[in-house]
């Protein structure tokens, strides 16, 4: 149990978090650790991180996660603009930097520590029914938080999202914007047109044990291939390309804002809590916002643009809070209406069955590895070791199960390799508040697996059929938004019987020789609440998917893009709010269409396009 526990007071130590945790230390630790505000960013001379300086500013954007970074270094690029990032939250710490923490840092502010409403048919495992579902509240939103897997979706995702009346959004035309921010550090794979070097932001091979080779050689087996999962052969099994520069996480702050810190036309602030779009009601111009810093509230004007990059949650709570969103709705909580628009209506998330574990006979990274003295040093002198492994995280699939009813080679599941098992690796320190696991239901599933090897899969529904939402909790600006999942609520079963053929499929997987090797075989133990059932059966099965299926964090579609004549559209294929002039979304909110991706990159994919549109618009040009 030592290494959760130095992890924990290192947090606190460098953090500042010792009152927010919501892990219980003993008090006499928790005394020894010296109080910092966790609200104070780091002094500096810089102005970029110092107050607001002006005023007014030509454009303000509001969030600095994957979208927003992007679109703050692109659009000062142009001396003459002067720009405005607002964020949230405060700096990542040296901690955040060691990708292996990933889990932890889930426990701290810099997760707004959102969790998804109660709903009978899912969730059941955690406290009080409620999945969490993390969002990053730091100077880079949340790829300071996350795993910097690195993901891009396929030219069928593409054509899909421009099919929907969305032109310019075709894989031909987003593919440019992903290589110009790409600096490729993958070997061979580096020499493929599909790979960009010389960009910001760096794509690298995580640490990887001997499971990621049985991975890669049991897929074979199965008849897939081995592939670059970043080209258009992304079918098959492939290693984690991720967001590392030298072992370090390479979060959106550091790569695309740190490197222009000498551009005085960028300002910076963070800790600011924007709680308004200020929007004339009679011309419907967005003109500037209004934001909180330290208990005091500031007005800032924009001369040509708003530009809300505060992701799925926050763009549209924010729209809502300044009288843009579905009418009832905004009337019945007294915001004066400004725009009728289906806001928040439409939401899309990536979920995956929790404990899918398999035991093995050999341990590939033991607890107490990382606190090896050479750990530390292979991570710090050449950026190696298990310290830069992704939380255990080593290798993905993309697949077509056998309940999909595409007619295309389109895959359905992504299968997630983690070598160091499952919620048991930290002994629960960790993972188990993370993922809001009750003590009960981890003391009874998880406990007996406590220092045995093995390793799990991750089962990740790709195209959900369920669709949730979001709604204003009250008018009041500090009230988190209400999320609605809808798990498992779609009409034909589809997204049930999807992960169900997932699990099917895995332990298939198991059973190849490449596994074989390690005695693979499946945890046999019921899942608490399931012991009714035959276990494998499935009935089990399903029961088991309602209990411990949890969110893998890529909700889309809340602000969603489309044309005129869409429904369910609230911006159109330039990102301008429709209704709202000088106000635009550029964020993963507005991704139409489920993707065969994590949602990091094509959010920094929106973040370059985005610019560029901007620019166009203003009458600039490359």
């Amino acid at each position: 149990m030592v290494f959760p526990l130095v992890v924990l007071l290192l947090l606190n130590r460098f953090s500042g978090m010792s009152t927010y945790l919501t892990i219980n230390l003993p008090p006499t630790l928790l005394n020894a650790l010296p109080p910092v505000d966790p609200t104070e960013e780091a002094a500096t001379n810089n102005p970029r991180f110092g107050s607001f300086i002006d005023a007014h500013y030509d454009f303000i954007i509001v969030g600095s996660g994957s979208a927003g970074s992007v679109l703050a270094n692109r659009l000062s690029e142009n001396p003459k603009w002067k720009v405005l990032l607002l964020e949230a939250g405060s700096r990542g710490n040296p901690l955040t930097l060691v990708p292996l923490l990933a889990p932890a840092f889930q426990l701290t502010p810099y997760n707004w520590g959102y969790t998804m409403e109660k709903q009978d048919n899912c969730c059941r495992a955690m406290e009080e029914g409620r999945c969490s579902w993390p969002r990053g509240r730091a100077l880079g939103g949340s790829t300071v938080i996350n795993y910097v897997i690195y993901t891009r979706g396929n030219p069928e995702d593409f054509r899909r999202w421009e099919a929907l009346g969305n032109p310019g959004w075709s894989y031909k035309d987003v593919l440019p914007y992903y290589l110009k921010s790409e600096n490729c550090n993958l070997g061979k794979g580096c020499n493929s047109k599909y790979h960009g070097n010389g960009g910001y932001l760096s794509v690298d091979y995580p640490y990887a044990t001997e499971l990621t080779r049985a991975f890669l050689e049991g897929g074979i087996e199965m008849g897939e291939k081995v592939v670059d999962y970043n080209t258009p052969k992304y079918m098959g099994f492939s290693q984690i390309q991720a967001n590392l520069r030298f072992g370090r996480r390479h979060s959106a702050s550091s790569a695309f804002l740190d490197p222009i810190s000498d551009r005085t036309n960028l300002h910076v602030v963070t800790s600011a809590r924007v709680t308004r779009v200020l929007i004339n009601p009679e011309t419907k111009v967005a003109y500037g916002v209004e934001f909180f810093k330290k208990l005091v509230k500031h007005t800032v004007r924009a001369k040509k643009e708003i530009i809300l990059s505060a992701g799925t949650f926050h763009s549209p709570q924010l729209l809502m809070l300044s009288g843009v969103g579905p009418k009832n709705h905004i009337r019945e909580l007294g915001i004066p209406l400004i725009q009728d628009l289906p806001v928040g209506q439409t939401l899309y998330d990536h979920i995956a069955y929790l404990p899918l574990i398999f035991r093995i006979n050999e341990t590939m990274i033991p607890s107490t590895q990382a606190l090896e003295p050479i750990e530390s040093l292979k991570w710090l002198i050449n950026g190696t070791g298990v310290l830069s492994s992704l939380g255990g995280v080593e290798a993905l699939a993309y697949i077509k199960t056998d309940a999909s009813k595409e007619v295309e080679d389109y895959p359905d599941i992504e299968l997630i390799l983690a070598s160091i098992g499952s919620l048991q690796y930290d002994f629960g320190l960790i993972s188990r508040p993370e993922l809001r696991i009750r003590q009960d239901v981890y003391d009874d599933y998880f406990r007996p697996l406590e220092n045995k090897p093995c390793y799990s899969i991750l089962t990740m529904l790709l195209h959900p059929k369920s669709k949730g939402h979001l709604k204003l909790k009250s008018h009041d600006p500090f009230d988190p938004p209400l999320l609605y999942g809808n798990y498992f609520s779609d009409s034909e079963n589809h997204d049930m019987k999807t992960i169900l053929s997932a699990v099917r499929y895995s332990q298939r997987l198991s059973r190849t020789k490449a596994f074989q090797k390690y005695g693979a075989t499946m945890y046999d133990k019921p899942v608490p609440g399931c012991e009714n059932h035959v276990f494998d059966s499935d009935p089990y099965w399903e029961c088991a998917l309602k209990t411990m299926t949890t969110t893998l964090h890529h909700q889309v579609s809340t602000c969603k893009m489309g044309p005129p004549n869409d429904t369910e559209a609230v911006v159109d294929n330039r990102l301008r709010v429709y209704g709202v002039r000088s106000l635009r979304v550029v964020d993963t909110s507005v991704i139409p269409v489920t993707l065969s991706a994590h949602t990091s990159a094509p959010g920094m994919m929106i973040g370059e396009k985005a610019s560029d549109i901007i620019k166009q618009d203003w009458g600039l040009s490359d």
